[in-house]
């Protein structure tokens, strides 16, 4: 009896043991913000021209090339890039192709989605870079953290994306994975108006960055429309002062700064295919409608 009670107890160790490890190898390691975006464009040398005038056409040699080719590859800093492409025939409604993520531990996050039987897609993915998409089809990229050398941050463009946002329907499903799976939190929402959500600013759990579900987008919304809500988002410490550069730097428009729902001052600019690039304060300037902030907010 006593024997059989010691080997019981082994095994019983033995399974615990194995739990355990299978436990900490599930351990979901950290993502820490917006690595790169790719954003299909009709025209390289048109997208090309609309984005030197966006980000900093002094940058040296951010616009090497003579002839621009897709993919034409921004260096925006030390961490992150937008990725410009020609999409396929024809271009689909979607024109923000993918958002890639940083995580520190990327062969981690590969077990954790795995045994969350999220499928890879990518047949370019590396050893630093997975594809995987989310329950609406969206393409979303995760790489291993790493910054660029400091030669070629010489070249970049000092600019940051803090947020990216696409059009969602169900956000049920948007939220078992980014949320359950993945770790992301609420850092704000809000609408039009203060009784409704039109808008969801999903955070990374270990930084600041966010993405943003687009709600209450109708199914035949038009190219226009989708163009507004699949959008990118560059943080400035000064509206007023980016508008005054944007117009120096040859930008037109009649839009102006405004301060949104968030309580944060935005300009939009839209990029030859209609794709909004937003520029927007890292903080708030007044109390936000509908919610409180819930989480850190970016810096420069």
């Amino acid at each position: 009896m006593k024997q059989m009670t010691l080997l019981l107890a082994s095994l019983l160790a033995c399974t615990a043991s194995v739990v355990q490890d299978r436990q900490d190898q599930l351990v979901r390691p950290h993502i820490l913000g917006i690595a790169d975006v790719r954003i299909f464009v009709t025209n390289i040398a048109a997208a090309r021209g609309f984005y030197s005038m966006a980000l900093d056409p002094s940058a040296p040699c951010l616009w090497c090339e003579e002839i621009p080719r897709s993919p034409l590859i921004i260096l925006l800093n030390a961490e992150q890039f937008a990725i410009l492409v020609t999409p396929p025939t024809p271009p689909p409604s979607d024109l923000l192709d993918q958002i890639t993520f940083a995580t520190d531990n990327l062969a981690a996050l590969k077990k954790v989605l795995t045994a969350n039987k999220v499928a890879f897609i990518g047949p370019n993915d590396t050893a630093d870079r997975i594809t995987v998409t989310d329950p609406e089809g969206h393409r979303i990229g995760f790489r291993q953290y790493r910054t660029i050398s400091p030669k070629s941050v010489l070249n970049a463009s000092s600019t940051r994306i803090i947020h990216a946002g696409f059009v969602v329907h169900d956000r049920a499903a948007e939220d078992r994975f980014y949320k359950d799976i993945l770790g992301f939190h609420v850092y704000w929402h809000g609408g039009r108006n203060d009784d409704e959500t039109s808008w969801v600013d999903m955070q990374v759990p270990d930084g600041t960055d966010w993405l943003e579900y687009m709600l209450n987008v109708p199914a035949n919304a038009d190219h226009h429309t989708l163009g507004v809500m699949n959008h990118i988002a560059l943080g400035v410490p000064d509206i007023h002062a980016a508008e005054a550069q944007l117009r120096k730097n040859g930008w037109s428009g009649n839009e102006k700064p405004k301060i949104g729902r968030d309580g944060k001052w935005q300009l939009n600019l839209y990029d030859p295919d209609d794709t909004r690039v937003e520029f927007m304060e890292f903080t708030p300037v007044q109390k936000p409608c509908c919610s409180d902030y819930t989480g850190p907010h970016p810096k420069p």
